[in-house]
């Protein structure tokens, strides 16, 4: 038996909580067992912690020897216990990445993360450069890739099928700041053949000179988003520098795949992305959007476009986005762990 542990999840408006639920949604779609507790969004921290802990606690019991066990990280201070009552019910532990604590948070030391991983038999990283990454770490369960995360929505853009020709409208989600995201307020003296379309909390309008370059939507639920979304383009960048994706954030864009990547797929918008970043080769290969070294090059690369290039772009995401509306890639990683630990 294939099985999963569901827990409590603290609301779906952080892209955190939307990945791994949507992953919950796909197992049991593929007829999963669920060993936890039902689901549940509770708020409040002691209902999350008495739900959570209390599947956790129960979980053993309804394990048998030979099942498989999916396991979504981190599952904090949980995760070593799962592992070890798993494996002394007999069986095999799969291990599907969200987040490393060592990186972006740096909550736990490299060698820490590592320990706690290889208490797993397989482990699901999110691409080639976080796998590689785990292996150098010594990471000694089987590595296998997620490629991008799905995104499951009811939405459809009307927009969507629509060509667009320069100028061209760059959209940007996600925390607007610019403690957070300096680029934004950097980037306005090498603009002038597009325009930014912003949705997001934290936008600093006073910082901004040129106000008509930028067009501030505010925050919007994804469901929303998808369905209405202004723009031609997704961007995917962090961090203070226009010239380089820098701090923490920027950085661990090298590793992760961002949620955020995803949810622009599934608006219907082609991908602009740091060169660097670990998505980079997979928004190349299929030709679902382009990445660039740094965003002074947009200026000249943007009005080249043609209305041709465009539409190839449109329609090879919308293809992807079907993809991840069916939680394709989450599946095709996950059956490949069980058929290689089988």
């Amino acid at each position: 038996m294939i099985c999963y542990l569901s827990r409590n999840y603290k609301g779906l408006n952080s892209a955190g909580n939307k990945a791994k639920t949507d992953i919950e949604k796909i197992m049991k779609g593929l007829h999963y067992k669920n060993v936890g507790l039902e689901q549940t969004l509770y708020t409040n921290s002691l209902s999350a912690f008495i739900v959570t802990l209390m599947g956790v606690l129960l979980f053993p019991f309804r394990l048998h020897r030979g099942d498989v066990l999916i396991l979504q990280y981190p599952l904090k201070k949980y995760y070593v216990y799962v592992c070890r009552m798993a494996h002394l019910r007999g069986c095999k532990v799969v291990t599907l990445i969200h987040d490393l604590g060592s990186f972006r948070r740096q909550k736990l030391t490299v060698l820490h993360e590592i320990i706690r991983l290889n208490y797993s038999d397989y482990v699901i990283a999110h691409n080639s450069a976080m796998k590689n990454w785990l292996q150098e770490q010594g990471c000694k369960a089987i590595l296998g890739e997620l490629e991008i995360f799905d995104y499951l929505s009811e939405g459809i853009n009307v927009k969507e099928y629509a060509t667009s020709q320069s100028p061209y409208k760059v959209l940007y989600a996600g925390a607007l700041a610019s403690r957070k995201n300096k680029f934004l307020y950097d980037l306005e003296d090498h603009i002038s053949s597009y325009s930014f379309v912003l949705y997001g909390n934290g936008f600093e309008p006073e910082r901004i000179k040129k106000k008509e370059l930028f067009v501030y939507k505010g925050f919007v639920p994804s469901e929303e988003l998808i369905a209405t979304a202004e723009g031609d383009f997704g961007l995917v960048w962090d961090g203070n520098s226009i010239e380089s994706c820098t701090g923490n954030f920027g950085e661990y864009l090298q590793y992760n795949n961002p949620h955020k990547t995803s949810l622009y797929i599934r608006c219907g918008l082609p991908v602009i992305i740091w060169e660097k970043a670990a998505l980079a080769p997979f928004i190349r290969e299929h030709k679902i959007g382009f990445s660039v070294a740094s965003l002074k090059e947009l200026h000249d690369i943007l009005p080249s476009i043609s209305e041709q290039e465009y539409k190839e772009m449109k329609f090879n995401t919308l293809k992807i986005g079907e993809c991840l509306s069916c939680g394709f890639y989450s599946s095709k990683a996950i059956a490949r762990a069980i058929e290689l630990l089988k």
